[in-house]
């Protein structure tokens, strides 16, 4: 028997359309076609993918007879009609949408904990205090780190596995998704508004509550627009097909099996984003240059270098280089998106 026939019976099933089963193992629907048309072979680690998900031996699968095959106890089938999301998607997006802005908002809330408790624990010297205020901005940027990096992970790897989801969501679900951002964007500012309230209200009595209140109540903020602005992102799911090159790699995009239209469109995205991230790179490290320069150069400059003081300088206005490049490649990059040719 051959593998086209295993398939064909075994989508059948599972009431898989062809759709559906590209969208599990990675590959465009045309892949699958020419599989089940014999004109293409599916590479090992599809073949085990599909294995996994048709509960199969290889040897079956390749060379069995698996048409005559009871259906398996239990085993997940496709619902018909709609597009439906059989590859965790919809999860996927949700579990990022809580750990990326907990992972910001426990990094705020450390530098906001820091200079609540380093000015009020009694360590007998100014650098003891130093010291606390940075250990306890290290612990935050270690929780922030903690639930960000695993989510950037988790991400790469849902990207390489599942380079093109089928849009499944409705005009329902964009629309609850519209009303949460907007709910959640206000509660936000609202938030926002109240840290910066309790900073006023508190600056001449209690300074650094009002600096901890200010950071809290940012953080919860922050937590609140992030959280329910990827909760709104995610029924993008065009976007997300798009931005798809920009995960992966220019090898993973020639090895996928996918049309070479396709191919070549996923290709010029990524020479694209390349070039960009090139300019951005180059912008920044001028800006590394011109921050070095406008630190040190006072101080060389000065006739006693030992009793230099960088106020009236321009050593003390040396970081602003950075924010600035940030700027300059922000402001690039919308322009190389609006007015420049991929490829």
């Amino acid at each position: 028997m051959s593998f086209r026939n295993n398939l064909q019976a075994l989508r059948a099933e599972r009431a898989m359309t062809q759709e559906q089963l590209a969208m599990l193992l990675g590959v465009s629907r045309q892949s699958v076609t020419k599989w089940e048309a014999e004109r293409s072979y599916p590479e090992m680690d599809k073949l085990l993918k599909m294995c996994d998900i048709f509960a199969c031996s290889l040897d079956d699968l390749v060379k069995g007879d698996l048409t005559g095959r009871a259906p398996v106890e239990g085993a997940p089938t496709v619902p018909s009609g709609p597009p439906t999301d059989i590859c965790g998607y919809d999860e996927h997006q949700r579990m990022m949408a809580w750990k990326v802005p907990t992972g910001i908002s426990a990094i705020l809330l450390g530098v906001a904990i820091a200079m609540l408790l380093g000015d009020a624990a009694d360590l007998g010297s100014h650098n003891g205090h130093d010291a606390l205020f940075v250990v306890i901005v290290l612990a935050g940027v270690l929780a922030g780190l903690a639930f960000l990096v695993p989510a950037g992970m988790a991400h790469s790897a849902f990207v390489k596995a599942h380079p093109y989801v089928e849009d499944f969501y409705t005009d329902d679900d964009r629309a609850r998704a519209r009303k949460s951002f907007s709910g959640g964007f206000i509660a936000g500012l609202a938030s926002i508004f109240v840290g910066v309230g309790f900073m006023l209200v508190l600056e001449e009595r209690a300074e650094n509550w009002g600096l901890f209140f200010l950071l809290f109540f940012i953080a919860l903020g922050v937590w609140n627009i992030v959280h329910y602005g990827m909760l709104l992102g995610r029924t993008n799911v065009a976007e997300y097909n798009k931005d798809a090159a920009d995960e992966l790699e220019i090898e993973d995009i020639v090895n996928a099996q996918v049309d070479a239209e396709v191919k070549d469109a996923l290709l010029a995205r990524k020479r694209h984003g390349k070039k960009l991230g090139a300019v951005c790179a180059s912008i920044m490290i001028v800006a590394t240059i011109v921050g070095l320069a406008l630190l040190f150069a006072p101080a060389l400059a000065a006739p006693d270098p030992d009793a230099f003081e960088p106020e009236g300088t321009t050593a003390m206005w040396f970081w602003v280089a950075w924010p600035v490049g940030g700027l300059v490649c922000g402001i690039v990059a919308l322009l190389w998106e609006a007015f420049g040719k991929e490829g």
